[in-house]
């Protein structure tokens, strides 16, 4: 599962499905859309450039049939069309258009749908969120709802492209919410785990249910990163192998198939520090970070785990245009933990040897107790 992390946007972009990758490549000067296909015996690219270079702000996304959407800026519109390889040229198939007549909206895509049939953007105003469907529709854009607040994020909650989460900010808070897009868009709240709190949606992984939430519940001022199981009765939790002061972590990427089990689901993350950027690997069952180098080109913040927890991570050098780095992670044991186990059971033992990424034993600190993912209306949805 590829996480919806704005504000870190990966460098290229991959279909839920793994089979295919988008990015903006660079030639000189000029920026052209290349399309990238990984679900063969080896890795390659197909540049996919239109009749003149793109500007450095247009996004691409594949789309699971291979070809891939752009979204170009053009005189206060989003325009919106499809390329695909034609040949020696670019086939283009135009979708039409978003007006964002307001000076200060601002339109992105979406993360890719989990179907990779259709695509989604969000048109971000000063006092409301829009919701758009621009490719996979009947008509060319679809308008689908607007939000009160303004929204960002985007992480999909299901395998069906129905449930997607979003960061809301309204009166100075930012919370995540649910919009059913089956249900007119219909909005229920997800993280409420404090009333003075920011919380922020990261990551979700459909099969476990695992979540990767940032917030400032457990140390106000500080944004942190926890964890939590949909459906679950435990509140958030904040290890503190996943706080590390002077780094910035950006969850990326969660291993598919661990159905309940969540304390064993896999998650990457992206590490940026004063001396670069690198790879982290942490498991809820874990009680530390494993700091992996990234591979020379990485296309920074973009990869995908395979069902047996194989990271797979795009890189693109001089050599090297177009490939794949496996990085296996590192073995964990079965995990003895379960979704009803007590939070003191995930706390580290003094007794236990103790690793520079490891979370050493500290004092409890007396925190307002948050709310519990079960309490969130989503809860109900949810299976496992």
């Amino acid at each position: 599962m590829i996480a919806g992390v704005r504000g870190s946007q990966a460098d290229c972009v991959i279909t839920a499905g793994g089979a295919y990758a988008a990015r903006l490549a660079r030639a000189g000067d000029s920026w052209f859309p290349e399309r990238w296909t990984l679900d063969g015996p080896e890795p390659y690219a197909v540049p996919l450039p239109g009749n003149q270079p793109e500007e450095p702000g247009t996004e691409v996304q594949p789309m699971a049939d291979g070809r891939v959407l752009i979204r170009r800026r053009i005189e206060g519109r989003h325009t919106f069309s499809l390329l695909y390889p034609t040949g020696p040229g670019t086939g283009e198939l135009p979708l039409g258009a978003v007006e964002c007549p307001d000076e200060g909206t601002r339109l992105h895509l979406l993360p890719p749908a989990p179907c990779g049939e259709r695509a989604y953007a969000l048109a971000v105003g000063p006092r409301t969120t829009t919701v758009w469907l621009v490719a996979g529709g009947t008509f060319g854009p679809e308008y689908l709802a607007e939000i009160p607040g303004r929204c960002s994020g985007g992480v999909w909650l299901d395998r069906t492209g129905r449930l997607l989460a979003l960061d809301r900010e309204v009166g100075g808070r930012t919370k995540t919410i649910v919009v059913d897009l089956e249900r007119g868009g219909e909005v229920s709240p997800l993280l409420q785990i404090a009333a003075d709190s920011d919380d922020r949606l990261l990551l979700a992984d459909p099969d476990s249910g695992l979540l990767l939430i940032r917030s400032d519940a457990p140390s106000p001022g500080e944004a942190r990163l926890g964890w939590g199981v949909l459906g679950s009765t435990l509140p958030v939790r904040f290890p503190e192998s996943l706080h590390l002061p002077n780094l910035a972590l950006t969850p990326f990427a969660s291993q598919p198939g661990q159905a309940l089990v969540p304390e064993a689901c896999a998650v990457a993350l992206r590490i940026d520090g004063p001396y670069g950027t690198w790879v982290g690997v942490w498991r809820p069952a874990d009680r530390r970070l494993h700091q992996l180098p990234a591979p020379e080109g990485w296309l920074t913040g973009s990869g995908l785990w395979t069902p047996e927890g194989v990271l797979r991570l795009p890189y693109a050098t001089e050599a090297e245009p177009c490939g794949v780095a496996p990085l296996t992670a590192p073995i964990t044991a079965p995990p003895s933990l379960s979704t009803s186990t007590s939070i003191s059971s995930l706390s580290p033992s003094p007794s236990e040897e103790a690793s520079p990424c490891a979370e050493p034993p500290r004092p409890a600190r007396t925190v307002a107790r948050p709310v519990p993912l079960q309490q969130a209306p989503l809860g109900r949805l949810v299976t496992k």
